[in-house]
Formats: C-alpha cells, structure tokens, sequence
C-alpha cells in the first residue's frame, strides 16, 4: 500500500478531462473485485454533480495535478499577448495538434489552443465564414478545462473567467 499520496484530502486537483477536482478522501476501497490493498483518491468534480470518481494513488495513466495558484492564473494570463498560436491548414493535422495539446492538460498549451482557433474564428467571421465544428468543438473542450480551472484561484465564477481574461489582456494591450 502507497502511504505517501502525492495529494490530500481538501486539494483541488485537476484530472485528466474530468477537468477540476476535490480530493474528498484517500482510503482503500471496500468493493468486490477491487484490491482493497490499494489506496485511491476519492474525487469529486466540481463542475459534475454528483459524480465520484476513484482513483488509485498509484495511477500513471491520467494526469493529475494541482490547480494553478492564483499568482500563477496572473501570470499565464499576463502572457497570453505573447504566447504563439500554431494554425495548420490541414484539417486532420491540426486537429492531432489540438488532440496532443489537450491531453498534456497545461494551462499553456490550452491557451495556445485557444487562442489559435478564436483568432480563426474571428478570421472567419470577417470572411463571413463558419469555424469547422472539429475546431468549434475543441475550442469549447479547452475553454470548458481553462476556465473551469482559473475560476478557482481567480475566485470568480467559472461563466466569468473569459469575460475577465479578455478585460486583462486588453488592459495589458492598451498600456503597450
């Protein structure tokens, strides 16, 4: 039996798509078919009613990590002016490229995501053209992780994180 969790009860965490989590409890699992010589998390999403999920402590197959602190939601989005975007023409390429990028589960290469598909679709639009829905829906994919997971530490509502990441960066552009 692991006795050295790498998280404790009361974190929040994010794992893998499940996006943010609490740590609600560590402990053996007394279910049939289960080894109950391991220990898991017990973990409750927060954007997930009623769910659980259960973790073995010992899990290197999804990833899980703390959220970000509050100093570090400021300083990703600080940097969001600079961070490059990484549009492919090919349709299939770019959607491996976003595939790959979503599963590292950082908040970097999210925002990278992000904010290469927003300028296309802002592109597009001009052009009085629709986004591809491959790339509308990774947009939401990664809006729904980031956001989910800013909401924490910037203590505002998850609905309002967006709206907050753009007044910031349009602060930071104007000063420029």
């Amino acid at each position: 039996m692991e006795d050295n969790p790498r998280f404790k009860i009361n974190d929040v965490v994010i794992y893998g798509s499940s996006g943010v989590c609490l740590v609600k409890d560590i402990c053996a699992l007394d279910i049939d078919n289960v080894d109950n010589t391991k220990q898991y998390y017990v973990l409750e999403p927060l954007y997930s009613e009623g769910s659980i999920i259960y973790s073995p402590v010992d899990n290197g197959r999804t990833v899980m990590r703390k959220i970000l602190t509050k100093a570090e939601a400021q300083e990703l989005i600080t940097r969001i002016p600079s961070i490059e975007t990484f549009w492919v023409d090919d349709r299939k390429m770019r959607e491996e490229r976003c595939k790959q990028a979503l599963s590292t589960y950082n908040c970097y290469e999210i925002v990278r995501i992000i904010k290469t598909l927003y300028l296309r679709k802002e592109a597009l639009v001009q052009q009085k053209k629709p986004a591809s829905q491959i790339d509308e829906r990774y947009l939401r994919t990664a809006e729904d992780l980031l956001y989910g997971e800013l909401a924490i530490p910037l203590e505002i509502p998850k609905e309002q994180v967006q709206g907050y990441i753009m007044e910031q960066v349009e602060k930071m552009l104007n000063l420029a």
